[in-house]
């Protein structure tokens, strides 16, 4: 089992190797939440995320025939990074499964720091099928694999991230609460959760989850780690449909409490954080922060650290961003419509259905019919999303079988 004196040594060989990142005092969130809210800001690490630390600590544990061989690792895209500016640093070969759905953005980097020492292998649609093909990959060559969390080494390496915090907490005199830490895999928080459970433990570690990947909460339920049927896969660094059994045992003993926070309220924590302070998250590293309006009212005079785990955020992403906070908002909304194919149907929607300052952002037959009504798809933006109740009263006595996809994950996927 892992333990603080692994990670000690680990911080020994990354001291001069990954960024000490600040443990920023955050005014903005402190004075939002009424709680003094500090930020591990990971997103400035070299590869712009935590897992350098767990990639380099892991390989450079191997053994000097291993290292010729050479190396693989199955990634959603942060561990690839840490993985590939390893083995470019220590001239290593290493070959990296990503899956087909990764963001060109991080598959971009991975090259980019893994220079002519990497070669990337998309395969699967998720991080578990791409790390199978990994593992069969690594059997047939006779190469060493890299989990990107449930590897002892890696863990201790990302247990680094805590080492850093308590040693600066304790020079600044900062008297931790609460340390909010993302979860995919579980290679993060079960390093912190080792070295502050053994070192702080009156900091609580609160484990921080996307609703469409619980895969840590699954494990406590279950007893043992277990695979979800279906995930989304919005927030891809801590999307994993199973956790490790190493970081599941580790994480069980330290850790009590983990939280889930929505996709949406995600996506809104990473257009706040960039329009008012200018930093860049991507959506696992904006979890922690996320976090905070779901703990609003239990951190109030608390003092807190959320720990960013990550900046590789896709611009071309920020769309989508913007679409799920103004759902999660209550403020945009799709429904399925029968309506009327004659002129002037639209401009009566517009005048009996809509409020004056709502707005239709899309309509779009999805099968016209040669005379009298058909199904659309309609975009609607509320001025207030007090509105909403009012707003589905009207379209009742419109079409009293028009189709609400909110909660329809099935329909909006497919229409919207």
């Amino acid at each position: 089992m892992l333990t603080a004196k692994d990670i000690v040594h680990a911080h020994k060989v990354l001291k001069d190797v990954v960024v000490y990142t600040p443990l920023d005092y955050d005014h903005y969130l402190s004075e939002k939440y009424q709680a003094k809210v500090y930020i591990k800001k990971e997103n400035l690490q070299r590869v712009r995320s935590f897992k350098i630390r767990g990639a380099y600590y892991a390989v450079s544990q191997l053994s000097l025939e291993e290292r010729e061989r050479g190396v693989v690792c199955a990634s959603a895209g942060n561990h690839a990074q840490g993985i590939a500016y390893t083995c470019n640093e220590m001239k290593i070969p290493a070959t990296i499964f990503m899956p087909v759905t990764t963001p060109q953005q991080k598959i971009s980097q991975v090259q980019f720091f893994g220079g002519d020492y990497v070669a990337i292998k998309l395969v699967g649609d998720t991080f578990d099928a791409s790390a199978q093909a990994a593992m069969d990959y690594t059997q047939q060559e006779g190469l060493t694999f890299i989990d990107p969390f449930d590897n002892p080494h890696v863990q201790a390496g990302q247990g680094t991230v805590a080492y850093e915090i308590l040693e600066e907490a304790q020079r600044e005199g900062i008297e931790l609460d609460q340390v909010f830490v993302p979860v995919g895999g579980g290679g993060l928080i079960s390093g912190m959760s080792t070295y502050l459970g053994e070192n702080a433990p009156q900091i609580e570690v609160i484990g921080v989850e996307a609703n469409g990947a619980r895969s840590m909460k699954a494990a406590y339920e279950a007893g043992r780690p277990v695979k979800l049927n279906h995930i989304d896969k919005f927030a891809d660094g801590i999307a994993v449909q199973k956790v490790g059994q190493l970081t599941f045992e580790t994480t069980r003993k330290h850790v009590r409490h983990l939280l889930g926070v929505d996709e949406g309220l995600i996506s809104e924590t990473i257009i706040d954080l960039y329009s008012k302070q200018g930093i860049v998250a991507e959506p696992a590293g904006a979890a922690s922060i996320a976090a905070l309006e779901v703990m609003r009212e239990q951190i109030k005079g608390k003092t807190v650290c959320c720990v960013i785990s990550g900046g590789n955020n896709d611009i071309n992403r920020m769309p989508e961003m913007e679409e799920r906070a103004l759902i999660y908002d209550g403020v945009k909304h799709y429904f399925v419509v029968n309506f009327p194919q004659r002129p002037g149907a639209l401009r009566e929607f517009v005048n009996d259905i809509l409020g004056p300052n709502d707005d239709i952002t899309r309509f779009e037959y999805i099968k016209r019919a040669s005379k009298g009504t058909g199904p659309v798809l309609i975009g609607v933006t509320l001025a207030d999303k007090k509105d909403y109740q009012s707003l589905l009263a009207r379209l009742e006595a419109f079409d009293p079988s028009y189709i609400n996809l909110h909660g329809n994950e099935t329909l909006y996927n497919m229409l919207v």
